[in-house]
């Protein structure tokens, strides 16, 4: 039986369309997983303090195997990344990040916190989950 995956795939909502893409990548490789990350229709998202969307990231990323972050310039200025690397280095979650496809710049941030680095490719983000996770 294929192991399954808990995954927590931190992203901006203002980019949501790079998530979409990883989660494509994801199954286009026919990897067995399930979505930890906070929903974009989560009311907590809409209407929460920073206090309770903290709270729910920490819930949703207690139970998984791993946290993918998308290592875009962006991420280098999200109030965000901060906050979801410290959660996952505090439960010891292996970090990937992913590097967007041709991007010449990405986020050092992200980069010098993840254990490992990988480009915008299903088979090496799967790779990846499956070596650290």
């Amino acid at each position: 039986m294929e192991k399954t995956y808990r995954l927590f795939i931190s992203h901006s909502w203002n980019y949501s369309d790079a998530y979409e893409k990883v989660l494509e990548l994801l199954d286009g490789q026919g990897l067995s997983y399930y979505n930890h990350s906070v929903p974009k229709d989560d009311p907590i998202h809409t209407r929460g303090t920073q206090k309770e969307l903290r709270e729910a990231i920490d819930r949703q990323m207690k139970a998984t195997s791993c946290v993918l972050i998308l290592a875009g310039v962006y991420s280098t200025y999200s109030k965000w990344i901060n906050e979801e690397i410290a959660i996952a280095k505090s439960y010891g979650k292996p970090i990937i990040a992913i590097e967007p496809w041709g991007a010449e710049r990405t986020s050092t941030v992200v980069k010098d916190n993840a254990d490992q680095i990988v480009k915008w490719q299903g088979s090496s983000i799967v790779n990846a989950i499956k070596e650290l996770c």
